[in-house]
């Protein structure tokens, strides 16, 4: 709230709808991770997610003893590390190593806007169990990870820049009272 205040922004953080992608154990759960640590870096806010207060980062690596926000044993086992210990300093390498790289330095849409995330079997079978919501989503295979998500294609190819706004010029207004037959 106080950067909102600060910027002279409004409403969410981010954007301005919540959206969740589920995303596989393992390795992809571990990307995903050290992407939303760096959302603050991403967005210049900070140089290291631990000068962030509120980030996941704090909360992994200094582990508390009250108002837990994570259960450690059960993210250790999704991660299928056979210490927390041994994540955490993994985190911490891998969280270094990105920003030293520069990787995820920049918005990554599959973290963002996917249905879900992870290999083709997981996300394969999150299309089967969401049956006909599902419809018209594809599996995209990019550099070995993959995203359920709808194709971008399918919206620009309906919406020309002359139709992205609804008006008096590019409206039909239908009196649906005197088309009904007596």
């Amino acid at each position: 709230m106080e950067y909102r205040v600060r910027k002279e922004r409004k409403g969410a953080f981010w954007e301005d709808r919540y959206h969740a992608t589920a995303i596989e154990s393992g390795d992809h759960l571990l990307r995903c991770i050290v992407y939303i640590d760096l959302n603050m870096v991403r967005a210049g806010v900070v140089n290291h997610p631990s000068e962030w207060e509120f980030s996941g980062y704090n909360e992994i690596q200094n582990l508390r003893r009250k108002c837990v926000l994570i259960a450690y044993d059960r993210l250790r086992a999704l991660l299928d590390f056979s210490t927390y210990e041994g994540f955490v300093t993994a985190h911490r390498q891998w969280v270094d190593q990105s920003l030293k790289d520069r990787l995820n330095r920049e918005r990554d849409s599959k973290w963002t806007e996917s249905i879900a995330v992870g290999s083709k079997e997981f996300t394969e079978t999150t299309k089967r169990q969401l049956g006909m919501r599902a419809k018209g989503r594809k599996v995209i295979d990019s550099q070995g990870i993959c995203e359920l998500r709808e194709s971008e294609a399918a919206y620009l190819v309906d919406f020309a820049p002359e139709n992205s706004d609804f008006g008096v010029n590019n409206a039909y207004f239908w009196n649906a009272i005197a088309e009904i037959p007596r």
